[in-house]
């Protein structure tokens, strides 16, 4: 007799919601905003229900936001746009994780705003 053991995961929308919200950890250390996101996602994509969707959008949002402000910065020496658009980048890189965790910890899809779409 062979038992097959099936993979069944879990949901846990306040994990989704931490995974959301440690990417505010740019602003605290630099790049902890990108790594500690890319760890917890590889490390539960299997094992927690809309972690692959999540884990995916916040890795597309960041290096979204990498490559605006690599383009940004050249463009500040074009009558100062630059700079506006990197205050904007600011506003939009603390306020989307916010706005993402509380639809991870309600159980909706995040937000796909500014998002390119590298990891498919």
């Amino acid at each position: 007799m062979e038992v097959l053991q099936s993979h069944v995961k879990r949901e846990d929308n306040t994990l989704l919601a931490i995974t959301h919200l440690s990417q505010l950890l740019h602003y605290v250390t630099g790049c902890g905003g990108f790594i500690v996101p890319l760890v917890l996602w590889l490390a539960t994509r299997n094992d927690v229900e809309g972690m692959n969707e999540h884990g995916k959008s916040i890795i597309n949002f960041q290096l979204s936001l990498l490559l605006y402000i690599v383009i940004s910065i050249p463009a500040i020496l074009l009558f100062g746009l630059g700079i506006l658009s990197l205050i904007f980048l600011g506003i939009v890189g603390f306020v989307l994780p916010i706005v993402n965790a509380v639809k991870a910890a309600n159980g909706e899809a995040p937000s796909q705003f500014l998002t390119i779409r590298f990891i498919s």
